[in-house]
């Protein structure tokens, strides 16, 4: 296959998740409506669970044909991409003050399984027992979720869903077209990183920390410049938060149930879990302690980003 072919199905994989996850999660809402589940709940867990879906496609598809590498490095690398790449753009742009508690328990629970992950490093795998801890970070933060919408919706919305022929062709269309199209952009985006891989010579690791990684965030990435022309700070630091942990509790255990045993992870991506629980830190405990989000952190944010990226790819 030509390079130039092969670059090609890269992007078109890219394009695919992006596009089929959107796709999805309009018509996974859609569907938990008709069946009468409050939207509150929708926006709570299946919306939230739903826009992870590239990283967890993306990263189960790696660990079910073998390439561990890969799936550790897209489920860490986009943790990391999210907060040193993408909130350190929010925060340049859109500083500002925050309330501690609407972010304190989210905030804790992602530092959390950050060192749960680099402990996950240090061990050489993510075994039963560091899975089991990551599940129960996942239900509390889903649980947290639940409980912050029912305060925060004094009444439910009662429009009406629409349900006519038409709406529902669209609708089925959409679910149908947004699973295949993630499955498919998942699986061109594995064969082919880790083709390119093997041209540049480099390990499939590094190519799931970078390219792969933020291939799969952009969605937070689109929400996060939308955040910023609507002047809605919480609402990107909100959002990345939320899929960090995702990202962080959700994927690892699931790819290490899908390869049958504990899921090895190998010494040199040690770096990359310790550079993931580095930049939450610099994220949140200072906004924690402060009360707001500052413009230097974003600023310190992307120089720490782009110092691991040139590490990594020079390791």
């Amino acid at each position: 296959m030509s390079e130039f072919l092969v670059v090609l199905l890269f992007v078109v994989g890219i394009v695919l998740i992006v596009k089929g996850g959107d796709y999805f999660v309009d018509a996974a809402s859609w569907i938990a409506e008709v069946s009468k589940i409050p939207k509150l709940i929708i926006g709570a867990t299946i919306v939230s669970i739903a826009t992870t879906l590239p990283e967890l496609l993306v990263s189960i598809m790696a660990a079910v044909q073998g390439k561990t590498d890969m799936a550790v490095g897209n489920a860490v690398g986009s943790v990391t991409a999210n907060v040193g790449l993408i909130l350190a753009i929010a925060l340049i742009f859109m500083a500002g003050p925050i309330n501690r508690k609407d972010y304190l328990l989210k905030s804790i629970l992602m530092l959390l399984a950050s060192l749960i992950v680099a402990c996950c490093g240090f061990a050489g795998e993510v075994n039963i027992l560091l899975s089991i801890l990551l599940l129960l970070i996942f239900i509390t933060f889903m649980v947290d979720n639940v409980i912050s919408a029912k305060k925060s919706v004094s009444l439910e919305d009662d429009t009406p869903v629409k349900k006519d022929k038409k709406t529902v062709i669209i609708n089925v269309l959409k679910f149908v077209v947004g699973a295949v199209a993630i499955v498919w952009g998942a699986d061109l985006l594995v064969d082919n990183g880790s083709e390119i891989a093997r041209w540049i010579g480099v390990s499939e690791r590094i190519i799931g920390v970078t390219i792969v990684a933020v291939g799969t965030s952009l969605p937070e990435l689109v929400t996060t410049i939308t955040a910023i022309v609507k002047k809605q700070s919480a609402l990107s630091a909100g959002n990345i938060i939320g899929a960090n942990v995702i990202d962080l509790t959700l994927i690892m255990p699931l790819c290490a149930l899908v390869s049958g045993s504990a899921l090895p992870i190998a010494s040199t991506a040690v770096v990359d879990l310790v550079s993931c629980l580095a930049v939450g830190t610099l994220a949140l405990v200072p906004a924690l302690i402060m009360k707001k989000f500052s413009k230097w952190q974003g600023y310190a944010l992307l120089g720490v980003y782009i110092a691991y990226v040139i590490m990594t790819c020079t390791m």
